[in-house]
């Protein structure tokens, strides 16, 4: 007995060993597209950095890898219909698949849309449908599952559920919408539900919700179809919600606090602007707005004061603006409709949904400076997944493949 505790508690270790590097979740350890990661290429030679290895048979999915350790997640869906997670290993060789149910078969885009969730020894994803799943990685098997959009009463949106859920403590959180759970969190454990948010009748949108503090207040903050909203981490009492329209209500852009300031986002010609939150973080006032970043789901990150990311309508361009005023830095036709993200004073910046190409280029509001560019080939669909930053490689997700890329400098 005791040599089989000892086994099972190296398996469950490897399965939860963390290294610095780590990007458990959606857009990295911070789910703000700020990756941890330093020592890295600034720039690429032509045709871009190495290439570690290039994995296969991921199926139909716009999932971004989750990374901890050295097992890398993302999720897939096969033969049109059933959900999958995939477990491949730091060479990139598939160890596990894993079923979790069925997926959107939604005819524009089909396939898997979030991205795992890793807390410990399991993992957490949501279908395009609703469904919520709790899988077991050292047994390889899903524990629960709750179909949220049927629990809390709620409609699906126009091209199905695209935010991947936050571990925070013993809580699950993500947004059915429908008036009785704009918000819900369950128990990670079993699936019960510890609270919901009540609010304004809204349908779920395609934003992944955040905590941030506010003069020590936790807020769990995200969109719906026409509202942005916070509702208190500890009670899901909704404190305030924000009316913001949206093409095809798509709000996709998970918002970004600094300093008493929210910025939100919507694309195709709308734009976004920043709230200023109440000293208690009860109430929001619009303090500017801006039609120049109308980022539509590509993520936008925050960095040393200044906002990066990519507009939509109009070309696209990428965009720098200045989060306290909302000031127009800069902004470029070079780099297009990409979703971006930052490490090590870099942004990368994935070009989609048919060109395909990652792009390098300074972190900086002098001026726009692109050090390195290549296409990615392999894979099949659009070029929609965001990129992962962890433990020294690059990782991209394009349909079918998953392709690994060594940025560590030498």
């Amino acid at each position: 007995m005791r040599a089989f505790m000892c086994v099972a508690g190296v398996l469950v270790l490897m399965v939860t060993a963390a290294y610095a590097g780590d990007s458990p979740q959606f857009r990295g350890p911070h789910r703000d597209g700020n990756f941890d990661e330093t020592g890295l290429l600034k720039t690429w030679p032509e045709g871009g950095p190495a290439k570690a290895w290039v994995a296969t048979g991921l199926g139909r999915g716009f999932s971004s890898a989750s990374v901890v350790g050295e097992k890398i997640y993302v999720t897939g869906m096969l033969d049109d219909k059933t959900g999958y997670v995939f477990v491949l290993n730091n060479d990139g060789v598939i160890e596990k698949k894993i079923p979790f149910g069925p997926e959107t078969e939604e005819k524009q885009a089909p396939g898997t849309r979030s991205t795992p969730t890793i807390d410990g020894d399991r993992l957490y994803v949501i279908s395009g449908l609703g469904l919520l799943c709790c899988i077991d990685l050292v047994k390889g098997e899903k524990m629960w599952d709750v179909n949220v959009l049927e629990r809390f009463g709620a409609e699906n949106n126009i091209w199905n559920v695209a935010e991947s859920v936050l571990v925070d403590g013993n809580r699950i959180i993500c947004t059915p919408g429908g008036k009785d759970g704009l918000l819900v969190a369950l128990d990670k454990m079993t699936g019960e539900t510890i609270w919901a948010t009540k609010g304004p009748e809204d349908k779920t949108s395609y934003c992944s919700p955040t905590i941030i503090v506010h003069n020590g207040r936790r807020i769990v903050t995200t969109a719906l179809g026409l509202h942005f909203i916070g509702a208190d981490a500890e009670t899901g009492a909704l404190l305030w919600s924000f009316a913001q329209k949206a093409p095809y209500d798509i709000h996709g852009v998970t918002p970004i606090y600094k300093d008493g300031l929210l910025y939100y986002v919507a694309g195709d010609g709308y734009g976004g602007g920043a709230l200023e939150l109440s000293a208690d973080g009860t109430s929001v006032t619009p303090k500017w707005t801006d039609t120049s970043l109308d980022c539509l789901h590509h993520g936008v990150v925050l960095v040393d004061g200044y906002l990066y990311g990519a507009g939509y309508k109009g070309g696209g361009k990428l965009v720098c603006l200045e989060m306290a005023t909302g000031k127009l830095v800069w902004s470029t036709e070079e780099v297009k409709l990409s979703s971006v993200v930052y490490a090590d004073g870099m942004l990368y910046a994935y070009e989609g949904p048919k060109a395909g190409v990652m792009n390098l280029v300074k972190a900086t509001p002098s001026a726009f400076e692109r050090t390195g560019r290549f296409d990615v080939t392999d894979g099949t669909d659009q070029h929609w997944a965001h990129p992962t930053i962890a433990n020294g490689r690059l990782y991209v997700r394009h349909g079918d493949a998953l392709i690994a890329y060594d940025v560590k400098a030498k």
